[in-house]
């Protein structure tokens, strides 16, 4: 006998416990490809839904620098709003989607008239003395707030805003620091808040204090990752050119400086226009091989491209004393990518395995249908292959193991695969050359594809 059971609950059901609706409810962000702004709305939709913990609002504050400042509130704006709302979203059918969705165009409503109030709810977090809801921030506990018309604790600019006589303050830790705080409130319902509802909001104060953290913590690690990236390109760049301006620097001052014969001017014109074809060529390549621009996947008969690169003089030269091996089959699926980079990408890979193969060596290149949905297109050498950290490094920008390599082509391959929905795969150990599989999407063949294929630029 077999059972099935769903992940979850499809849409808001009354009798579900809370505590499961809340875990689903947050367990949204892990599907969806949430910013953290949306991710903080799926917080406060927890907080807020009926059939989740049940808050009439929450106001969210952020820690920025010293200054704790309101960021975002949700919530109905009087009874009558409340009441639109609780009816729209106790509809059946209502998922988890559309309340995240219908509380997004809420909150851009809402918004745009609040935010001129919400900038008076600032506060320094380096005060002697601070009033609520900024001492939940300044001493990390959850603080529960009753008769806050008559509480001298209570900001009056904040107590002015909300209007609510019980409210429920609840800071967002995370790694021993806080980065911001959430306030719950009952205004329209003037429900009691019970010791229930403040733990269940404090799991969610957990979940969105551990979001904000780990947003920046990899917005932080993005922007060393580029300033790493950026210090290696400028080396790298230095290194590439500082050669070919040296030598245009000085045949040009022979040229300016020192009389010569009509064979010698003509050399040094010619050593000089190839070091400036040199600077152009790598130029291009750091401008051109980072900046993909596909605006459209199109169905590719990827065969006469690659038996056309085949036949290309420069790599016909290269080839010449090794042996290219092609299989490719008779009926394949069309591919879906854009012939122009399709072309450089497959282009880029053999070049590569041609610069590594020893003469005599072999280079196979092959094709399959591997199921409905992917081709792959092997290239495979016979050079020496690459260690375990040569590998977790060959699709950084500006790594290469050849010899005045600008390290850029097999990033350019990596991004060319992702933006075409595909994938590339490389299986190699020193000594046994290195294989580089390519992962596309397949469309298949219909009259119209077989009519005008794509297959040239």
């Amino acid at each position: 006998m077999i059972e099935t059971y769903k992940f979850q609950p499809a849409n808001f059901n009354p009798d579900t416990p809370k505590e499961l609706v809340l875990l689903s409810i947050i367990a949204q962000s892990f599907f969806q490809p949430f910013s953290l702004e949306d991710n903080l709305l799926v917080i406060l939709t927890a907080l807020t839904s009926g059939a989740g913990i049940g808050f009439n609002r929450a106001a969210l504050f952020l820690k920025e620098g010293d200054k704790l400042k309101a960021a975002m509130w949700l919530g109905p704006r009087s009874p009558e709003e409340a009441a639109a709302i609780w009816t729209l979203l106790s509809s059946p059918g209502i998922g988890y989607a559309e309340i995240v969705e219908h509380n997004r165009e809420l909150l851009t409503r809402t918004m745009t008239d609040l935010q001129p109030r919400l900038k008076v709810l600032t506060y320094s977090l380096e005060d002697d003395y601070f009033k609520l809801p900024a001492l939940a921030a300044k001493n990390k506990e959850i603080i529960l707030v009753k008769q806050a018309k008559t509480e001298p604790a209570v900001d009056p600019n904040f107590m002015d805003f909300v209007q609510v006589d019980e409210f429920l303050c609840l800071p967002l830790p995370a790694h021993d620091e806080v980065m911001g705080i959430i306030v719950a409130d009952n205004a329209i319902t003037h429900a009691p808040i019970t010791l229930k509802d403040i733990e269940l909001a404090s799991l969610c104060a957990l979940l969105a204090g551990n979001y904000i953290y780990t947003t920046r913590l990899y917005k932080r690690v993005v922007e060393m990752e580029k300033m790493a990236a950026l210090g290696e390109m400028a080396a790298l760049v230095s290194h590439q050119l500082r050669n070919p301006i040296v030598a245009i620097g000085g045949f040009t001052s022979q040229l300016l400086n020192n009389p010569c014969d009509r064979d010698k001017c003509q050399r040094n014109l010619n050593i000089i226009q190839e070091e400036i074809k040199h600077l152009e060529n790598i130029i291009y390549k750091i401008s051109h091989f980072l900046r993909i621009n596909i605006k459209e996947l199109v169905a590719i008969d990827f065969k006469p491209i690659i038996k056309g690169i085949l036949e290309r003089p420069d790599i016909m030269a290269k080839a010449k004393d090794k042996q290219i091996i092609l299989r490719l089959p008779e009926e394949t699926p069309f591919i879906l990518c854009d012939p122009v980079y399709f072309e450089e990408a497959i282009t880029n890979l053999l070049d590569n395995a041609l610069d590594v193969t020893p003469s005599g060596g072999q280079i196979y290149i092959r094709a399959s249908q591997r199921n409905k949905k992917w081709v792959t297109i092997i290239i495979k050498d016979s050079g020496p292959g690459l260690d375990q950290k040569a590998q977790e490094k060959m699709f950084s920008p500006f790594f290469s193991t050849k010899e005045g390599g600008l390290g850029l082509g097999l990033l350019f391959v990596k991004k060319v695969m992702e933006t075409c929905g595909g994938k590339v795969e490389v299986k190699s150990r020193p000594g046994h050359g290195a294989m580089f599989r390519l992962y596309f999407l397949s469309k298949e063949r219909s009259s119209n594809n077989e009519k005008d294929p794509v297959s040239r630029r």
